[in-house]
């Protein structure tokens, strides 16, 4: 009796270890998860089960070895071991099927985030995605190339270190936005125009974990319906300037006339009144034959024109002799574009004038070209006295002007030649410090 409860507890033995066993090497592929969570009640039924099986098994074998004269205890132990050993064989099957599934498993786990990855990266839109403390994550190649940002540099920092207005009054209300159009100034000193989207970051059971900024450059197609725009502006203004310049010269033509005939008629006492009447009449005159040129359609006769060689040679005849203007020029080594030479240089010579005027003391004129993308670029700096801020928004309207004599044409037409060539010009001023013109033109 006692050697049958010897037997009985090494059974119980075996059968618990096992059942141990297979509870250790199954959690350790399942820790974490909801199935670990229960394997140790799977793992005492498969135990009580097991010996029930083994127990009910064993007592056939013993009746069947008693039977037979053969059922010694030696053959019993014997049994039970190789049992122990096959299920301990099955048991390792069991742990090598388990590593398979395991390395499937984290491999397509891997080609799935890599996969989700390259998603986002040739996404052309900007997307930046920040947790709930509005910390940086994620940032894909286009939000790089848009901002001028390094993913290296900014993730994991602060969001309202990072953007500017009005991004950071967005992402600080937490406000959600769809496809608005904002200004914005780059961390680069660039002027942008974004399509700006945004939304609430959440899990799968739907809990806030963040916000994603999704935007788009609006820049290029911003500046093309400025440029459409402007190009109609022109176009209406120069049909009514065309009309009341005819007007305003027939009735000119008419008071010359009669300034001449009173000219013949009166003693020369009067004579030098009579003469300024012609003569404002003549200044008359050559405005509207300037306004009538501006109102006229520009019809371009392009050619290749070495742009460096027209800058040098404008600007050396610009500036001639005069000793208190320091004139310097850098050029790109070759710069050819398809342009009308004839309205280039005059456009050019209109903006190197009024640098000049702008120094009336003498100062430095800085003349560049070089060449972004397949833009060709001319600057134009002086040293001058500046733009004022209340009248930046009328420097290239007709008959706007601050000099005294001018006409206000000289600005507006630099603008509508430049616009006739599918180019841009833009500047940059400081009062009492200079100002710097930039004309960007189509290369080829």
């Amino acid at each position: 009796m006692g050697d049958r409860t010897g037997r009985d507890i090494l059974i119980y033995l075996i059968i618990g270890l096992s059942g141990l066993f297979l509870g250790m090497v199954v959690a350790s592929y399942l820790s974490g998860t909801i199935t670990g969570a229960i394997l140790p009640i799977v793992a005492l039924v498969l135990t009580i089960s097991a010996y029930s099986i083994l127990r009910l098994y064993l007592s056939r074998q013993r009746r069947m070895l008693r039977d037979q004269g053969q059922g010694d205890e030696e053959t019993e132990v014997g049994f039970v071991v190789d049992t122990f050993h096959e299920l301990v064989s099955k048991l390792k099957e069991k742990e090598r099927e388990l590593a398979r599934l395991k390395a499937q498993a984290e491999e397509r786990a891997g080609m799935i985030e890599a996969y989700s990855d390259n998603i986002l990266q040739s996404i052309p839109s900007g997307v930046i995605s920040m947790d709930n403390e509005m910390r940086i994550r994620s940032i894909n190649r286009a939000a790089e190339q848009i901002l001028g940002l390094s993913s290296e540099d900014v993730v994991g920092m602060d969001s309202m270190e990072v953007f500017g207005e009005p991004i950071v009054s967005i992402l600080r209300d937490k406000r959600s936005i769809t496809r608005a159009e904002y200004p914005y100034t780059a961390r680069d000193g660039r002027h942008l125009w974004l399509g700006v989207t945004t939304s609430q970051l959440r899990n799968k059971s739907g809990e806030a974990i963040g916000m994603l900024l999704i935007f788009t450059d609006l820049t290029d197609i911003k500046a093309l319906q400025e440029e459409v725009r402007l190009k109609e502006r022109l176009s209406q203004l120069g049909e009514m300037s065309a009309g009341i310049a005819h007007e305003l010269r027939n009735s000119m033509s008419v008071i010359a006339g009669y300034a001449r005939l009173l000219k013949r008629n009166i003693d020369e006492a009067n004579r030098p009144s009579v003469e300024s009447i012609l003569s404002e009449i003549r200044g008359m005159d050559m405005v509207i034959s300037e306004l009538l040129s501006f109102a006229k359609p520009t019809v371009l006769n392009k050619t290749t024109v070495d742009l460096n060689r027209l800058i040098e040679d404008t600007a050396s005849a610009v500036v001639g002799d005069r000793d208190s203007i320091r004139l310097s020029i850098k050029t790109h080594d070759t710069l050819m574009v398809k342009a009308d030479e004839t309205l280039l240089r005059q456009a050019i010579t209109n903006l190197l004038v009024n640098a000049i005027e702008s120094m009336p003391d003498g100062g430095m004129l800085d003349v560049e070209t070089s060449l972004h993308g397949e833009m060709a670029m001319i600057s134009i700096r002086d040293t001058g006295t500046g733009i004022a801020d209340d009248i930046r928004d009328k420097v290239f309207l007709p008959f706007f002007s601050t000099k005294e004599k001018g006409t206000g044409l000289g600005l507006a037409l630099v603008q509508k030649i430049i616009v006739a060539h599918n180019g841009r010009v833009e500047f940059e001023s400081n009062v009492g410090k200079g100002t710097v013109f930039k004309i960007s033109l189509p290369v080829g």
